[in-house]
């Protein structure tokens, strides 16, 4: 199984801007490897590009719909929709709470890597 990663923005605010000093001291902090990122948008492009969109908020999903087109809806749904406890990610933009982020991310992640084992018999 092959797996293809790509982060994208659903809205112009912080395009082309660096990871966030916190979000980067939160990824540190578990190891995480760093490469250089630049912030880009989503684009209708990235309909035939990508199997799965995964948000990280409901409001991300309208964004994307909005930017890509109504078509990326059925490829669409938020990380944690894949968890047995299905909500937003929080957002620590507004909590300063990297560490919950980290925590709901790691959960989705987890849950998502569980669904592809399960969808390819791995």
């Amino acid at each position: 199984m092959n797996i293809s990663v790509a982060s994208c923005a659903t809205s112009a605010e912080e395009l082309g801007n660096p990871i966030y000093p916190p979000a980067r001291e939160e990824l540190l902090r578990h190891g995480i490897p760093l490469h250089p990122h630049r912030a880009r948008q989503a684009t209708p492009a990235d309909l035939a590009n990508y199997d799965l969109f995964l948000c990280a908020e409901s409001i991300n999903i309208r964004n994307l719909a909005r930017v890509v087109g109504p078509a990326v809806l059925s490829k669409t749904c938020r990380l944690l929709d894949l968890t047995n406890h299905p909500r937003d990610i929080a957002d620590p933009w507004w909590t300063g709470d990297f560490t919950q982020t980290w925590l709901d991310l790691e959960e989705g992640c987890h849950a998502l890597l569980e669904k592809l084992r399960q969808a390819h018999n791995c």
